[in-house]
């Protein structure tokens, strides 16, 4: 495309534009355009750091497709092309204008056959006589005329002369899905659409990157995200997978010919919720078993599990998902932004509640330094089904604030783990033991989750005041978690020896504030962003 822009009689620019397809809407933009170019024209979602899937072409798509889908006013039919040196330029052809069967009227329909058309092709007839076999899909030139060329969709086996071209007697094709659907037809009907199908064969010769400054050419495809859209019926794997999302993406941790594997939150037991099939799209949370809590997202069917809890389905960007490795992120987005208020001020989410129809019942601590710290219901799905949402607020100055090592990254973990903070930007543990004026406080952990707990970043000569220790399996009361108020040279925060001490952090917050917690209080903590 070319536009002519003047600024006088005598001065003319010329642009030159060219045909691109971004997340599957066509965009005309100006030759030599980057990706980055095209994201920021576009407002496309992209979370930087995000691979991107780049398709050179249509033709470059569609020459590895080999599944196709038939609309009907009845339903559809799905084909599946031969894969035979003898079928080929049959498969030429349909791919080259499987289109222009579009919008076409049931020609007619019998006991044996449904027949579509005619279009016009390049094919020659031949007058050969042939045996043809439940799903078999032919191309007939009809009344030996290539401009009368017809799809012929065989339901029972026949024998007939199609005047087919002289190629594998025509068929290019098998009926492999929709055969109800093929003996519903009637002249009445007609087909509404043909669509290819995309497959993870589909586009594995395709281009993953993450040079924004690649330079585009006329005809590619660029896909930037994938869109999700969640399962109502089950809230709590829904809420696990927010959890997993940082910043707009998520880090694949594994990858196989049949999915991809995201274990960041593995080990955090989850309810069985809905099951359903895992078919390709389909997003699912391990609810038992080894591997509890891992997420996936499915290239290929898969056989129905009741182990596997159905997250949601992934309605555009499978193509990304086709391409990724492992260490690769990949930016998404949810049909349904996660309600997740922990860390804001009350105030400030009232807007937000209010444009979702969503009543706000506030508790605890009121005004401009009220931080949220709890909130009923817990899930999103919950909140929107339920339109109302009870939040507890305390002062900004009550949070712990921890900053925590790299040096005991279990430790962290299991932590973490325990005081919710794998899945929520504020955690709270439980006072178990306080006694005014030995500036120290131990809270309750986890016996079952602290079983892995080795000795890592266990002090030598001193605990600092303010450092957070765990006890780990060196001694009998594993898991418990503590803090000193001062130095130490003898004993952990959970007064244990230092080989039974695992440091994981430190306190950066007034810590004055803690020692003032007795037996049984819930303490608010938070990691620091220092």
């Amino acid at each position: 495309m070319v536009n002519f822009i003047s600024f006088d009689l005598q001065f003319f620019i010329i642009y030159y534009y060219m045909l691109i397809k971004i997340n599957g809407e066509e965009m005309n933009v100006a030759e030599g355009s980057t990706i980055q170019d095209v994201i920021d024209e576009s407002n496309a979602p992209y979370t930087p750091g995000s691979i991107i899937c780049l398709i050179k072409g249509k033709k470059e798509l569609e020459k590895n497709v080999s599944k196709f889908k038939i609309k009907t006013t009845q339903g559809s039919v799905i084909l599946e092309l031969l894969d035979t040196k003898e079928a080929q330029p049959l498969v030429d052809v349909w791919k080259k204008q499987y289109k222009d069967f579009e919008n076409l009227s049931i020609r007619w329909s019998t006991s044996n056959e449904v027949a579509i058309g005619p279009v016009v092709t390049d094919l020659e007839p031949t007058s050969e006589e042939y045996k043809y076999y439940e799903g078999d899909v032919v191309l007939s030139l009809s009344s030996f005329s290539n401009e009368s060329t017809h799809l012929i969709l065989i339901k029972e086996n026949t024998t007939n002369v199609y005047s087919v071209p002289p190629f594998n007697k025509g068929i290019f094709a098998r009926v492999i899905g929709g055969k109800k659907t093929l003996n519903l037809l009637t002249d009445d009907d007609e087909v509404k659409a043909i669509e290819p199908i995309i497959e993870r064969s589909t586009t594995t010769d395709s281009s993953a990157v993450s040079d924004l400054d690649t330079v585009l050419e006329e005809g590619n495809e660029l896909f930037t995200y994938v869109s999700l859209e969640v399962d109502n019926d089950s809230p709590v794997s829904v809420e696990h997978l927010f959890s997993v999302i940082k910043d707009g993406r998520i880090k694949v941790d594994f990858e196989s010919e049949s999915f991809l594997g995201f274990y960041e939150l593995k080990g955090i037991n989850k309810p069985k919720e809905n099951v359903v099939s895992r078919t390709r799209g389909t997003v699912t949370v391990r609810n038992s078993g080894v591997g509890v809590g891992k997420l996936y997202i499915y290239r290929e069917n898969r056989v129905l599990s009741p182990n596997h809890t159905n997250v949601g389905k992934i309605i555009k960007g499978m193509e990304i998902v086709d391409i990724a490795k492992k260490g690769d992120f990949i930016t998404i987005k949810s049909n349904q932004d996660r309600l997740m208020l922990l860390g804001h001020n009350q105030n400030e989410i009232d807007e937000k509640l209010a444009s979702l129809n969503i009543e706000h019942i506030k508790e605890g601590v009121t005004g401009e330094d009220a931080l949220i710290v709890e909130q009923t219901p817990k899930y999103t799905i919950d909140i929107l089904n339920e339109g109302k949402v009870t939040t507890k607020s305390i002062h900004k100055d009550d949070l712990c604030e921890i900053n925590f090592t790299d040096n005991a990254p279990r430790t962290v973990k299991y932590f973490k783990l325990v005081s919710g903070l794998l899945e929520e930007p504020i955690g709270k543990i439980k006072v178990h033991f306080s006694v005014p004026g030995m500036h120290i406080l131990i809270f309750e952990g986890d016996s079952n989750t602290s079983k892995g707990l080795v000795p890592e970043n266990t002090p030598e000569n001193i605990v600092k005041a303010c450092e957070i220790g765990i006890t780990n399996m060196a001694a009998k009361n594993v898991g418990l978690i503590g803090v000193r108020f001062e130095d130490n040279k003898e004993f952990g925060p959970t007064a244990e020896s230092f080989s039974s001490t695992n440091i994981l952090g430190k306190v950066v917050s007034d810590y004055s504030k803690l020692e003032k917690f007795k037996d049984g209080e819930i303490v608010y903590v938070k990691e620091s962003n220092d």
